[in-house]
């Protein structure tokens, strides 16, 4: 590790591993730090992503691809299935993959373009000069040096910790912090093919339960709900284990996962200067789905793409860099967040009898292709009114 670079990336995930890539390809020097001794580990994700948004920036690997989804199910509070059949979805579902070794491809890559990567390495402190982030001190192995760089991209997560150390509030209210604990259950039986998603206030309050095939017969099931119906007694645990006794008693758990996820609206600023922050620091995560994957992925690029940007004209003020800012919030993906982001909202709000209507409603959905936006579109189609209950973004979706 030298003591300057251009870009500082602070986190190993998908986001920091696209974001160090791409700037050495943009004629960068960069740096990764990941704060944990291997990449990829723990895992703290359900796994899945769509085919075409995988594709974007990497081909798919069968060393890193745990199983391909052609269908996908939605189970109502009362157990009535709505179902997504792999004839009508064609090849557009997606994968769910194993994220120990997608990670490490990405890294690896990452350092192949020519980025220095450091492990068990944490950025403890950032570097400020009047108020402008310069770089980081950075502890490794019980050493201490300071890392100049001209922009410091932050990828560390939700916990987001190092942009908190740089002025920037990252306080996520606790009810929209999904509470999240997932299970990789083996000898299990499933559909090696369908994704399965339960709702309702009495199996996930405010959120889901998932089961995502890993395999033949083995499969992330796990499950997010609102932080605030979380609880002695009723944590995501006491649900998730109550729903695997029930479904799955003769499971076999071999990983445990627990973490928390963000579902609220963005950052409302995602720059300062010298500064740019992606992926589930920057809370791009979709908050209807709780998925993050692409989203840091793309985050990670562009934000490499306007520091090399800046970098070249000399001025990484908040400014400059805010363009960043402003062309992820004006992209299709920013647009999704808000929009899902307001689905969450009137979703979550829904009694049961009201969930069981919807999707009794679309018992078997026709789709050229599954996305979020189209399934939305399709309930809407079907239940006319619920155009007037959500109002003006209703009009949005169309």
């Amino acid at each position: 590790m030298k003591n300057k670079y251009d870009v500082l990336v602070i986190g190993g995930g998908p986001s920091g591993a696209i974001a160090a890539k791409t700037a050495v390809e943009k004629g960068l020097t960069a740096c990764l730090v990941e704060k944990r001794p291997a990449i990829g580990a723990p895992v703290r994700c359900a796994e899945g992503i769509g085919k075409e948004a995988l594709h974007e920036f990497i081909d798919p690997d069968p060393c890193w691809i745990s199983a391909e989804m052609t269908g996908a199910s939605i189970v109502a509070p009362d157990g009535f299935l709505m179902q997504l059949a792999s004839e009508l979805a064609g090849s557009k579902v997606g994968y769910i993959l194993d994220r120990k070794i997608f990670d490490r491809e990405l890294v690896w890559k990452a350092a192949e373009a020519g980025a220095d990567i450091a492990v068990k390495t944490r950025a403890s402190a950032p570097i400020l000069e009047n108020g402008c982030v310069k770089g980081a001190k950075i502890e490794s192995c019980g050493a201490v040096m300071n890392v100049a760089a001209d922009v410091v991209i932050a990828a560390d997560g939700v916990e987001s910790k190092f942009s908190r150390w740089c002025g920037v509030d990252t306080t996520v209210p606790v009810r929209e912090i999904m509470s999240s604990v997932q299970y990789v259950l083996a000898d299990i039986d499933i559909d090696p093919h369908s994704t399965v998603f339960y709702l309702g206030n009495e199996i996930a309050p405010e959120g889901y339960l998932w089961i995502f095939p890993k395999g033949e017969r083995s499969a992330n099931v796990g499950i997010g709900i609102s932080g605030k119906k979380s609880g002695q007694g009723h944590r995501a645990k006491d649900y998730l284990d109550r729903f695997v006794k029930k479904t799955f008693p003769r499971g076999k758990s071999i990983e445990y996962i627990a973490g928390g996820v963000s579902v609220c609206r963005p950052l409302p600023c995602t720059v300062a200067d010298g500064l740019i922050i992606t992926g589930d620091a920057a809370r791009v995560v979709d908050p209807l789905t709780g998925g993050g994957i692409y989203n840091g992925m793309y985050t990670g690029r562009l934000a490499a793409e306007v520091a090399a940007g800046c970098i070249e004209k000399g001025d990484v003020s908040k400014n400059a860099l805010m363009l960043y800012d402003k062309t992820w919030r004006e992209s299709k993906m920013g647009k999704g967040i808000e929009r899902n982001y307001h689905i969450k909202e009137y979703l979550i709000k829904q009694p049961d009898t009201k969930l069981n209507e919807i999707i009794h409603s679309v018992s078997k959905i026709n789709l050229t292709e599954f996305t979020t936006l189209s399934l939305i579109k399709e309930i809407i189609r079907v239940n006319p009114k619920l155009m007037l209950e959500l109002g003006v973004l209703a009009a949005s979706i169309h």
